[in-house]
Order: C-alpha cells, then structure tokens, then sequence
C-alpha cells in the first residue's frame, strides 16, 4: 500500500513537471515562477526516487493500540484527514523508534525493525518493551540490538549506507541539536561521527528547510575518496540539494589537486601567512629608483621618484584594497603629469612681456578645467603610461600573486623574513603544475585582501547588453519595414504593430540568456556565498588557514565540526579544539562526544587501544559493542618475501570475507609500488589518488582511508608508517581501526611499541582458495535472508 501511495505521488509530480516544461511564453514574471515550478518538481521527483529501497523500515505498537510506521519519508492519506500513513524519521512523532527502552518505554509495548530488498520483507526483528502489555499469541522474542548487529555483521559495499535504522539514543541526541552555534562531535573511532553528521544535515533540512535550502549546506570532507564514499547517503535520505568538497574545492575556478610535502602545508596553514600574503601585495606597489620619461606628442614628461611615492602614499591612505586603490593611484599620477604638461603647452609668454618669450614657470595658464580634463583623459590612453602605472601598481588576481610569490627567491624574502631559508625553501616552486589544497585557502585569503575589481565585467557585460540592443533595434526596423509593404494607403497607421508596443531595449532584455542553477550550483561558484550550515568532517586535520576560511564562508557560525583529536595525522592539525576554535567563536562552542565503537570489534579495538595509550594515556578507547570472535593476527616477514606474502595475505582475507571488501593500508610513498603487486594477483584491485572503492581490494595510503571502513583490513609496515611524520602514531592507530571483522598485520621491521596484542600467524599465510571469487548478486537475494 505504501509503495502504491509512492507511485501515486511520482506520477503527480511527474505529470505537473511535464505540464510545466510544455508552457511557453508568458511575461518575464510568469516565466520565472515556471521555473520555480520546475525546480519544485524536478526535487520533488528525485526525493521520491531516493526513497525506494526501504521506504518503512520500522513500527511502533503502544498501549493504546496505536500503530505507526516508520519511514524515510512522510507518507499521507490523499483524502479525509489526510491522516499520515507513514511517518518521517525526522518528525517528533518518530523519536521513540530510537530512544524508548525498557527502562523508559515512552508507552511503546513494540518496536518492530522491517528489513526489506525491493519491495519484498526479508525480515523482522521485535523488540518487546512492555511485556505485561503484549496481547496474548503476539509475537515475544526479545531481540535487543538485533538490527543493529545485523546491520554491522553485513559485508561492506564500498559506499557508506545510512544507519537511519539503526540509529541510537547518544547519535539521535546529536542529530536532533539545535543549529545555531558551533557543535562539535568527538568520538573515536566507529562511534559513527560521519553518519551522524549526515544524518544531522538531513534533520536540518526537514525542521529548517525554509532557511536552509536557500542558503545551502556544505558539508566538507578531508579529500575526493572520502566524498565519493559518503556521497550516497544523503540522497537515500531524500537530500539532494547539499554542496559535498574539500577544501580544496572552496576556490571557485580552482581544482587543488596538487601533492606537496607535508612540511610545506604546514606551513601554508599557519596564521602567519596573513601576513606574508600582506607583504607580498605591498611589495608589489611599487616606485622607480629612477625617473621615467614619458614622450607625449612630442613632450616629455618626467615620472619621477616623488611623484609616486606621493601617489601610492594617497592610494594606501585610502584605506581600500590593493585593486580598489588602483584608480586612486592611477588619478594621482596622471594629475601631476597633467600639471607637468599643462605647463609646456598651456602657459601664455605674451602676458607680461608685449616683446614676447618662452613658456617660464610662473607664466599665467590659460588652460580651463576642460582642457586639463582632456588632457587627463588622453594621458590614461598612452601604452606608454599605462604600462608604467601596471608595472608599479599592477591589478593583481590572487593566482598571479602566489604564482608570483612561490616563484621568486627575493618576492619571498621580502614578504616572509619571518621564515627560515629552509622554510621559504618548501614554498619555493615554479609557476606550472596546478595548486595544491593547501593553497586554496591562501588565494582566498588573497582575494580578500586584494579585492575584486569587477569594472572589466561589468564593461563586458554594458558591452554585451548594447550589442544585444542593437540586434534587437535591427530587428524591429526589419518588422517595421516589411509591416509598410503590406499596405497601399494610409490604413496602417491605425492598426498597432509590434513597434508600437516594443522597444528595442525591452526586446534585447528579453532575449537574455539567464543561467538557470541550482542554489548548490549557485553557491559553488560564487566565492562570497554565506552557507546557511556547514559540517566539518576529520575536522581535526585543518589548518588554522582552512579554519579561517571556513568561518568566512560561514558568518552565522552555524556549525558541525566531527573529528577526533587522537587520529590527528596532518603536521598542521589540531590536537585540541579550543585552539582551532575560541579565536573566531570565543567560548561559544558545544562539544557532544560519542562513546560507543559501533563499527570496530572488541578484539581490533584492543590493539588500536594500545597504540592509543603510547599517543596519550588519558585518551580512552571508544567501547565496542561486539566481539568478531576473531584475534588480530601479526607477522613478520624477511623483506625478500614481503611481495610474495601479502599477495598470499590478501587472497587468505579475501576467502575469510567472501564477498566482502579488503583495504590493504601502506606507507605514503609505497601505494604503487605495493598497488603493483597485488594486481598482478588481482588484476582488479584498486590503487591510485582516488581508488575505486566499490572494487574488492583496495591499495590506500593512511591519509586516503580515513573516515572508511573495510570488512578485513592489512596493515603493510607499521613502523614505517610511523616513521613518515611527527604524528605518525596517530596515523597507525587510524590505519588499525578501519576494520570492521578482520585485521592483519605484515611487517619486516620490529613493531612499533603498543603492538603487543597481535595473534602471532602459526600456519603461515598459505590461501585458503585458489584466488578470489567474483562478486555475483546472489548472495544478496531475499532467498539467503
């Protein structure tokens, strides 16, 4: 009945769209509120879409007798009372599916979890809440988490799913927050911090629609792996319209794909670059150590020293950015110039002396305001000028400046004396090869302090408007010439044409092409956009200049931030969130933490937990609420065998998993060399900047797998992933926790200290199968439920 009522409302919505795009003309009003219709509908239509696989997904029975559904949407009756047949997550009305207990039952005698594959029921689970409340006959086994654990049990897919079924009480608290204000979200690792923060999204976008889906929400990720990963889930929660990106996309125009040394982002994230970035502008207004002569119609004029240091005196007193005090500069120059020629040529030798003589100083001007005026106006127009006055006081973009910056020695050693040699030696690089995600905050940093010069678009635009105007006035003298051919006396003159109505500017408006976009595709492109929500996730791997950047695209301070400071792994993260916080939001700032491993099993929790007492004793692991049954195994190897090895690792995990996913973790520098190895035994495993997640084996530096998961995971040389970084502890204790049913270890080298609890490997590491078995659908046919 549910999935026909869907039907129902997939056919209005497709019929208005339908009717809506087969509307034409109308006035420019009537227009756009079609493609507001449009829009409406075509969201409408992909909601409705989403919500197919396991639209009710859940029941609550009360005392009363009263039953209600739970699902991804609302569903209502079409007529009546339009009474609701199925209940959103997000209402109030559906919180007890996710905090009612025994204890505290809410007046819940039941709740009953639906698993579903299509539109078929492969499954139930009741949880009695109220025994003495259940009718007699009724159904009365007590399953507790069974949904949950079944849920965790289940292979990965290589994309992140929802947990909207399985939500518990500490993650619902945190979805359900108010929004104002900075929330952040600790917890290690497997407390669920990611879907939760979707989840939270889609909660705020079913309370505060109204404010939040015109001003968007933007939900940034630590890189393109990551985003890829997630990017299913809020869609299977009827969200379409979030902005997903890294930092590195925050630049509109800029894709920051670049690598770079972890030194050298460093210190690109450190405050202190505000200041350089200062620096390098100034240095950039520049004054000649010598006079420049100017020839002007056989005049020369004479830029001297003085001259400009006047000017850029008055250009910086102004107060306005570099490329807005550009025109100030530009006036103050081409006035003292205009002075200097005006006394050449608009003197009168003849006043004083009736015997005449040559121009002198002092001689009385004879030049008006209006000669001097034109004589400033063909001064701005001399190559000869305007390319002096770019040389000293250029319009800069901020490409061109850090492009500029990283290329020359004495540009650095000018703007950043503060660093060392070494340290101006990591930024040094030439022009080519792209920006890296660490530049982009910088170049926003630079636009605001440069400044937008907008008056060569606004004149390409004024340039276009006029051509389409005289298009429009061709156009019209066309109609109304031909309109007089068609008549022989004077009878036309009073009937009405399109001329009497028209004029040529209206017509030229109504031909313009406006770019129809999405508020998210809006948002993307426009640098100065203020998001109404942002989330933060591994929010702990930001630099104070990505931090910076972030609260400028985001003035309310209405935030999620989600991370865990123990898994810092990036040289200029944070080891504390009130220092990356408390200088933009004081002390004005929410921290709710997460305390249950959900996704990590007792027995790989235990190891990771010993790694975690070396970084910091007073850290305390996240509590699993399951066991695997299954001790993390550890070997070492002579390095001559390490290839042989882990191919034989991968093809034991593989048969251990079934059709579950491996990630084989490597040290940064070794993903290739590694990666080749294991293809030549898997020829479709993955390896690369962005692995395809959905393959079966996975080769991934540290850095790549934060925030995922893997049904069986290999660590390959945890003492050299250790010795890549100051943090690289915090990285092994990420790159151990990944798993959520099996965990390996191969190493040639010793193992770095916290290691002890690994399962020594007795039988080696011959494979238990030939090779890997194919991913078929069979195993995930209702029949096998």
């Amino acid at each position: 009945m549910l999935y026909g009522r869907l039907d129902d409302l997939r056919a209005q919505a497709s019929n208005r769209l339908d009717a809506s795009l087969r509307a034409t003309g109308g006035t420019p009003q009537a227009r756009s509120e079609r493609e507001t219709t449009i829009r409406m509908y075509t969201d409408q239509l992909a909601h409705l879409s989403a919500v197919e696989n396991g639209l009710c997904f859940g029941r609550l029975d009360f005392e009363a007798g009263e039953r209600r559904y739970i699902g991804r949407i609302g569903v209502f009756e079409e007529s009546g009372d339009y009474e609701p047949l199925l209940i959103d997550w997000r209402a109030p009305a559906a919180r007890p599916f996710y905090l009612a207990t025994a204890a505290s039952p809410e007046g819940v005698t039941r709740r009953r979890h639906i698993r579903t594959r299509s539109r078929t029921v492969v499954g139930l689970d009741d949880e009695v809440l109220d025994l003495t409340a259940v009718k007699a006959g009724a159904h009365e086994e007590v399953t507790g988490e069974a949904a949950l654990l079944a849920a965790l049990d289940a292979r990965r897919t290589g994309r992140m799913q929802d947990i909207v079924e399985t939500i518990q009480a500490e993650q619902d608290r945190v979805i359900r927050a108010e929004p104002g204000g900075v929330l952040v979200v600790q917890g290690g690792p497997g407390t669920g911090k990611t879907a939760v923060a979707l989840h939270r999204v889609a909660y705020l976008l079913y309370t505060y629609r109204q404010q939040l889906s015109t001003r968007v929400v933007l939900v940034v990720g630590p890189n393109e792996t990551f985003l890829r990963y997630i990017s299913q889930v809020l869609p299977s929660l009827a969200e379409t319209g979030v902005l997903l990106g890294t930092v590195g996309d925050l630049y509109p125009g800029v894709t920051a794909r670049r690598a770079e040394s972890a030194e050298a982002a460093e210190i690109k994230g450190r405050l202190e670059m505000t200041d350089v970035l200062a620096a390098a502008i100034r240095d950039r207004q520049e004054v000649p150590d010598n006079d420049i002569d100017i020839t002007i119609e056989g005049d020369t004029l004479r830029l001297d020293r003085a001259i400009c240091e006047d000017a850029r005196a008055a250009a910086r007193k102004s107060g306005k950015l570099h490329n807005l005090a550009r025109p100030i500069f530009d006036t103050e120059v081409i006035h003292a110039l205009s002075l200097q020629l005006a006394e050449k040529i608009g003197t009168d030798p003849y006043a004083d002396d009736p015997l005449g003589g040559d121009d002198a100083p002092g001689d009385p001007q004879v030049l008006s305001e209006a000669d001097l005026a034109e004589i400033r106006r063909e001064l701005r127009e001399e190559p000869e000028l305007k390319a002096a006055l770019d040389w000293m006081w250029p319009i800069l973009t901020p490409q061109k400046l850090l492009r500029d910056l990283y290329a020359s020695d004495e540009r650095l050693a000018t703007a950043a004396p503060a660093l060392t040699s070494d340290e101006r030696a990591l930024l040094r690089r030439e022009p080519a090869g792209g920006w890296t995600p660490a530049d982009v905050p910088l170049l926003d940093e630079a636009a605001e302090l440069l400044g937008e010069d907008d008056r060569p678009i606004n004149a390409l635009a004024e340039k276009r408007r006029r051509e389409r105007i005289a298009y429009a006035e061709g156009a019209l003298e066309i109609l109304s010439g031909s309109a007089s051919l068609d008549f022989e006396d004077d009878a036309e003159s009073e009937i009405l044409a399109a001329t009497d109505l028209l004029e040529a500017e209206r017509l030229a408006d109504r031909h313009d092409e406006e770019l129809r976009l999405t508020p998210a595709e809006r948002a993307a492109a426009d640098r100065k956009w203020a998001f109404g929500h942002v989330v933060v996730d591994e929010a702990q791997e930001l630099s104070p200049m990505a931090w910076r950047l972030l609260m400028r695209r985001c003035p309310n301070r209405s935030m999620t931030v989600v991370g865990d400071v123990a898994q810092t792994g990036d040289l200029g993260g944070t080891t504390s969130w009130e220092q990356a916080l408390e200088p933009y939001v004081d002390h004005r700032w929410r921290l709710e933490e997460l305390t249950v491993n959900y996704r990590t099993p007792a027995e790989i929790m235990a190891v990771g937990g010993g790694v975690l007492a070396g970084i910091d004793p007073s850290l305390q692991p996240p509590r699993s609420v399951r066991h695997s049954g299954v001790d993390p195994w550890g070997l070492r190897v002579e390095p001559a065998q390490l290839d042989e090895c882990l191919v034989e690792a991968v093809l034991r995990e593989a048969a251990e998993v079934a059709d579950g996913r491996i990630g084989v973790i490597v040290p940064a520098g070794h993903e290739y060399e590694l990666g080749r190895v294991v293809t030549k035994a898997v020829p479709d495993a993955a390896i690369g900047e962005q692995p395809d997640l959905e393959r079966r084996v996975v080769v991934l530096t540290v850095r790549q797998a934060k925030g995922l998961e893997f049904d069986s995971v290999i660590v390959v040389e945890p003492a050299r992933i250790v010795a890549e970084s100051t943090r690289g502890y915090r990285d092994l204790y990420v790159a151990l926790t990944r798993a959520t049913q099996r965990l390996g270890v191969l190493h040639t080298a010793p193992l770095p200290a916290g290691l002890d609890g690994l399962r020594p490997l007795t039988d080696g590491l011959r494979p238990l199968t030939d090779g890997l078995r194919p991913l078929t659908t069979e195993a995930a046919s209702p029949a096998n439920f």
